[in-house]
């Protein structure tokens, strides 16, 4: 694959801004009801970085990129399947302007063509399902070991996240979300970075952890918020105080 322009383009990062932040998102946020949690933990973040989250719906990639600050998610570019999102011009043409995309081949023979490598190198920073494929029951899959390993290589962080509810606002065969704002949950966790003498399946199954733990605390959320006072559930602790549900201070 040749590598352009468009992945560190500030032109195109400026009408990627503004299809993200004044269409995508007011859209999703008005079909569905964002709860965020943990999204000052990643303000420290500088330069290129993965981020690595569960997969349940077509729901998670403008959840994700509409809950992270703007500053992380100007040139933030997502992993989406070649079979699917780049089969026809105007899905690969709607794919690059609004979550600035590359291609992935699921097929059981693909290869790496190195090219996550070189938008890293160049800065890029990524967005990984490590699943490989959506859920079709919102449980977790076993995670693939090719976002810790790109981590490793580039000594980079990998910030862990996890969603809750996206399957039931947006199952599979359904090209829109439900009618009535179902309720969605956004987690942010500690940026991972791999400690010294980490192998890569170590560290894989460090951020499958993380990623399952937080997913956990957002099924608790959700299960509080639709029977008893979230902030009276307990396994909620000192994270009910982080949940933004109204967004504020939201870039």
């Amino acid at each position: 694959m040749e590598f352009g322009n468009r992945y560190t383009s500030k032109a195109q990062a400026g009408a990627r801004f503004v299809a993200q932040r004044l269409i995508l998102k007011p859209v999703i946020w008005s079909l569905v009801h964002v709860n965020i949690t943990g999204r000052e933990k990643v303000k420290p973040v500088r330069g290129a970085y993965i981020v690595v989250a569960n997969h349940s719906s077509h729901l998670d990639a403008p959840l994700i990129l509409g809950s992270m600050p703007s500053r992380l998610s100007r040139y933030l570019a997502a992993a989406a399947a070649a079979d699917y999102f780049f089969d026809v011009w105007w899905r690969k043409g709607l794919t690059a302007l609004f979550f600035n995309a590359f291609p992935v081949d699921r097929s059981a023979n693909a290869k790496s063509n190195g090219f996550t490598g070189k938008l890293l190198k160049r800065g890029v920073p990524l967005l990984v399902f490590p699943e490989g494929t959506r859920s079709k029951d919102g449980t977790i899959a076993p995670f693939k070991a090719g976002a810790a390993a790109l981590c490793i290589k580039a000594g980079i962080p990998c910030i862990p996240m996890a969603l809750v509810g996206a399957t039931e606002a947006m199952p599979r065969g359904r090209n829109w979300p439900v009618p009535g704002r179902p309720p969605v949950y956004v987690a942010f966790g500690e940026p991972l970075v791999a400690g010294e003498g980490e192998t890569v399946e170590q560290f894989n199954q460090r951020i499958e952890k993380t990623v399952r733990e937080l997913h956990l605390t957002q099924k608790a959320l959700q299960a509080a918020d639709a029977g008893t006072n979230v902030h009276d559930h307990p396994s909620v602790g000192s994270a009910g105080a982080d949940t933004d549900t109204n967004e504020k201070g939201a870039a």
